[in-house]
């Protein structure tokens, strides 16, 4: 296609042979494409019926095709997916944020298939089912050995169905019998907003991009002005993006119509797009700051990196995932679906952000780099602010996190903090409103004396350096036969948990705290609770409060 597109271009004596080149050289492609694929569909059918019908063993036509199908998706990027007839409904929760079932999370909790959150006012949560329920039948057939996603799918199904479970919540000396009526569960996209604690500044939680998301951004922005919200933040955190046309809609919402938002660039022709700002704007004026993350991916980027170089908004938090890659889900046969990679789309400065080079894979590896720096490029936003591709998007301010503590991820890893939230559930009817539960001290002591007693270890960065100072020890001979002298000065730096208890107690009660909110006030609350310490929420107060023009202006990059 490049070489095609430069004989196109080509001065204009050259244009009746570049015609001429253009047909031939196209349809040779289209016949030696044909080619190809006829030749390899008609070994691949030769092979699969000789497996099928002389494999020692059983083969399972269906699962062997699958394992086929999916080994040559992943050789392309993990965003190309077959989905057979028995996942069609993921395909579509993918567009729609809506499925059949009982509304609630599920997991495998120290390996038992483990309730962890019910959604808040959907049939799980209306049953009475709660975090940290064990889930022992379902339908009168035992759970033991099934994976998660089997159990899963045994939840979901048609809206008005029944599932009856059988439960063991820690605290009742019999397991509980639930019967569940299924019913339709739409994930909102927005799940919060509302006006912070200045009075001026409203807020909107954005966790997706399904067929709503732009609908609940717009009825959200509406609400909060209304109560007289000055400014806004938009919270992209953690969202790995949707539809493009939703993200479309929401840069929209903020820029004049006609202003370019993103275009897209494909192999064939109809998916070189220019996607314009189509209706007229919400506000083009309020001041807007915009949160992202290292899990802000897709949709997510095209409105922080449209908003960004527009100069419309602050982007403010960590650098964003990197992927700038579109898919589109094809129908296939007997009811089974596609979605595939068609184009990539590239902000209204001309940079793509994508981080992976997925079309430059290492064949023997099959490892996957980053784009190298060396081809990193400058661009620049509407006002002339630099701005960069192949990295995601890169805040104007960043806001370096601190670094989370081992025993931390130490606790969360092994369901520590999960389990005591459970017990602190099932101890107490009720708790203070989510913006302001904290553990008393001694709450705090009676957590400390429970996780004390609880197995699980973690490891510090101190005992890592060691382990690698033993081994380089033990290659260089330096023991004498006796690593008693090492054992003896390893006692002295392991990990004394209730010390680091102790020492990182605030970080492990903010967690704690969460976790605990969520039990009574579900996924809104989570949020409610985190927000007054929420270091990316303050520094964009920061931004707000400072002169918010000065960050869009052209003299200068991310700040800190």
């Amino acid at each position: 296609m490049e070489r095609i597109n430069k004989i196109i271009s080509r001065p204009k004596r050259w244009l009746g042979y570049g015609i001429i080149a253009v047909v031939v050289l196209t349809s040779a492609k289209i016949t030696d494409d044909f080619f190809e694929v006829s030749k390899n569909m008609e070994i691949f059918t030769s092979m699969y019926k000789e497996l099928n019908m002389y494999y020692v063993d059983e083969t399972k036509p269906g699962q062997l095709m699958k394992t086929g199908i999916d080994a040559m998706l992943k050789s392309l990027d993990p965003y190309t997916v077959y989905y057979p007839e028995s996942k069609i409904e993921d395909a579509m929760f993918m567009q729609t944020g809506q499925y059949g079932g009982i509304g609630a999370l599920v997991n495998t909790v120290n390996k038992r298939v483990t309730i962890t959150e019910p959604y808040q006012g959907f049939a799980a949560a209306k049953s009475g089912l709660r975090a940290g329920d064990v889930l022992l039948k379902i339908n009168g057939k035992s759970v033991e050995g099934k994976t998660q996603e089997e159990v899963t799918d045994q939840l979901t199904g048609q809206p008005g169905t029944t599932v009856s479970l059988l439960i063991e919540r820690k605290g009742n000396p019999q397991p509980l019998n639930i019967t569940i009526e299924r019913e339709e569960i739409k994930i909102p996209d927005v799940p919060y907003y509302r006006i912070l604690d200045d009075g001026k500044t409203g807020f909107i939680k954005l966790t997706g991009f399904t067929q709503r998301a732009s609908t609940d951004v717009q009825s959200a922005f509406n609400t909060l002005k209304k109560q007289n919200m000055e400014r806004c933040i938009l919270d992209l955190r953690g969202n790995g993006g949707g539809l493009l046309r939703e993200a479309i809609n929401i840069v929209n919402f903020f820029v004049p119509k006609g202003t370019e938002i993103v275009r897209t660039k494909g192999k064939l022709e109809e998916w070189n797009k220019t996607y314009t700002a189509l209706n007229d704007p919400i506000d083009t004026k309020i001041p807007l700051v915009v949160l992202i993350d290292g899990e802000s991916a897709s949709a997510s980027e095209i409105v922080s990196g449209s908003l960004q170089d527009l100069d419309r908004a602050v982007v403010v938090g960590e650098e964003s995932y990197g992927k700038c890659l579109v898919q589109q889900t094809k129908d296939l046969a007997y009811n089974t679906k596609m979605k595939l990679t068609v184009a990539k789309y590239y902000t209204p400065s001309g940079r793509c952000i994508q981080r992976l080079d997925y079309a430059h894979r290492n064949t023997e590896s099959g490892k996957v780099d980053a784009v190298a720096d060396s081809a990193i490029k400058e661009f620049k936003t509407k006002n002339g602010r630099p701005v960069f591709d192949g990295r995601g998007i890169r805040p104007d301010v960043e806001v370096k996190l601190d670094e989370t503590s081992n025993v931390l991820v130490g606790l969360v890893s092994n369901w520590i903090l999960f389990d005591y939230a459970t017990d602190y559930r099932n101890n107490h009817e009720h708790i203070d409103s989510a913006d302001v539960f904290h553990l008393s001290d001694k709450e705090y002591a009676d957590f400390v004396a429970y996780a004390k007693g609880e197995d699980f270890h973690y490891e510090t960065d101190t005992e890592k350096l060691f382990e690698k100072l033993k081994e380089a020890a033990k290659e260089e001979k330096c023991f004498d036969g006796n690593e008693k002298q090492f054992d003896d000065l390893f006692a002295r730096i392991e990990p004394h948990k209730e010390s680091d208890l102790k020492k990182f107690r605030k970080e492990i009660s903010d967690f704690l705290e969460n976790e605990i909110v969520s039990r009574y006030y579900y996924q809104d609350g989570r949020i409610k609770n985190a927000l007054p310490g929420d270091q990316d929420v303050q520094k964009a107060l920061e931004v707000l409060n400072a002169d918010y023009s000065t960050y869009l202006q052209g003299n200068g990059g991310a700040k800190k």
